[in-house]
C-alpha cells in the first residue's frame, strides 16, 4: 500500500475566499521549444480567445527579446554584435538580466548568464553539436564568458557588448515567462490561475471549490521517492536537474548543467533541485545556481538566504533528500 502524500502548506492560504460562480478553463500551447498550460477561474461564458491570445503574446514577447535559439531575437543580436557597441535594452530583457545578475553575485557565479559559449561548447546550444569539447574549444569558451564583463548603463538601460559575451538566458527564461502570462491574466481581472511553462509553474488565487491549486513536486524517476503536493497559493515552484538534458560518451553521463565556475557539466551527484519562491523567475534561476553548488554548498546557500529548496541526492539507486529550513517549515 502506497503512502499518502506529504503536503506543503503555505501560512496564509485561508486568507482568500474561494472563485464563486466560475468554473475552470484550460488552455495549452507551445513556446521555447516546450510546452505551456493555463487553468484559470472564470464565468462559463468567458470569450476564450483573446485570453489565449494574451497568453500567447505574453510568451512570444520572452521569445522574442530571450531567444537563443532565433537569431532574430535581441539576445541573439546582442551576442552577435561587434565589440564595444552599445544596446538599449527593452524593459523586459532589462529585468531578466538584473536578475540574474543578483542570482550570479549572490551565488558567487555558480549562475551565470553569460556561459552561452560553454553551453554551445558541449553541444546544449543552438549548435546542437554533441561530444565533449577540445581544451581548446573549452578555453574559448571560458575566456568570453563572466557575469563581471556584464556593463550596464542604467541611465539609459543600454548594455554594451565587450566582446564575444554570449548571454543566455535558458535557465530563467522560462520562469520569466510564467511571471508575464500570470501578469497578463491579472491584468484581465483573471486573478485565480495556474500557469506552467516547461514544467515551472506559478499559482494564484484558489478554485471555484475554495481548493488551492495542488500540484506534485517534479521527480527524476517516475515512482522514486515519497510524493510530496504543494498548494501553489501566490507561489512559484521549479526544478533543475541531471535527467532533463544529457549525453552519454565512453560511459560517462555528461548533464545539460554547466559549471560556469570551471566549465565543466555537474559531476557531485544531485539529481534535482526544487526551489519554492514568490517569482518563478528567481525560483527558476536558483534552481540552477543551487543545483551548480551541489548538496552541501547549495543546501548551505539556501538556509542562508532563506530559500525553500529540496535538494535530491543520487546515492547508488536511491535517491537521499535534503531540505532547507524554510522548505520544511512549510510542511504540514
Amino acid at each position: 500500500m502506497s503512502l499518502p502524500p506529504r503536503v506543503l502548506v503555505p501560512a496564509a492560504i485561508g486568507a482568500t475566499p474561494p472563485a464563486l460562480g466560475g468554473r475552470v478553463h484550460e488552455f495549452a500551447g507551445a513556446t521555447m521549444g516546450t510546452t505551456w498550460s493555463v487553468r484559470l477561474v472564470a464565468a462559463i461564458a468567458l470569450r476564450r480567445e483573446p485570453v489565449r491570445q494574451a497568453i500567447q503574446a505574453a510568451l512570444d514577447e520572452v521569445v522574442a527579446q530571450m531567444s537563443t535559439w532565433d537569431a532574430r531575437s535581441d539576445l541573439c543580436r546582442f551576442n552577435a554584435a561587434a565589440p564595444g557597441t552599445w544596446h538599449v535594452l527593452p524593459e523586459p530583457f532589462h529585468a531578466v538580466l538584473a536578475c540574474a545578475r543578483d542570482v550570479a553575485e549572490r551565488s558567487d557565479g555558480a549562475f551565470d548568464p553569460t556561459a552561452g559559449a560553454l553551453v554551445d561548447a558541449w553541444g546544449f546550444g543552438p549548435s546542437q553539436r554533441r561530444g565533449v569539447p577540445d581544451a581548446a574549444t573549452l578555453a574559448s569558451a571560458r575566456a568570453v564568458a563572466g557575469w563581471r564583463r556584464i556593463d550596464v548603463d542604467p541611465a539609459r538601460r543600454a548594455l554594451v557588448q565587450p566582446g564575444g559575451l554570449a548571454l543566455d538566458f535558458s535557465a530563467i527564461a522560462k520562469g520569466f515567462g510564467v511571471d508575464r502570462v500570470a501578469q497578463a491574466l491579472d491584468a484581465l481581472g483573471l486573478v485565480d490561475h495556474l500557469v506552467e511553462v516547461g514544467g515551472e509553474l506559478r499559482g494564484s488565487g484558489v478554485k471555484p471549490d475554495g481548493q488551492p491549486w495542488w500540484v506534485e513536486l517534479e521527480q527524476p524517476d517516475a515512482g522514486s521517492g515519497e510524493r510530496t503536493l504543494l498548494a501553489l497559493h501566490g507561489l512559484s515552484v521549479a526544478t533543475s536537474g541531471d535527467y532533463r538534458r544529457w549525453f552519454e560518451h565512453d560511459g560517462t553521463r555528461y548533464s545539460h548543467t554547466i559549471d560556469p565556475r570551471d566549465g565543466l557539466p555537474i559531476r557531485h551527484g544531485l539529481a534535482a533541485v526544487t526551489v519554492i519562491h514568490a517569482d518563478c523567475m528567481r525560483a527558476d534561476a536558483w534552481s540552477t545556481a543551487l543545483n551548480v553548488l551541489g548538496p552541501d554548498a547549495g543546501l548551505a546557500l539556501a538556509d542562508r538566504l532563506g530559500l525553500a529548496a529540496r535538494l535530491l541526492v543520487r546515492a547508488g539507486d536511491a535517491l537521499v533528500e535534503r531540505r532547507s529550513a524554510a522548505f520544511a517549515a512549510l510542511l504540514r
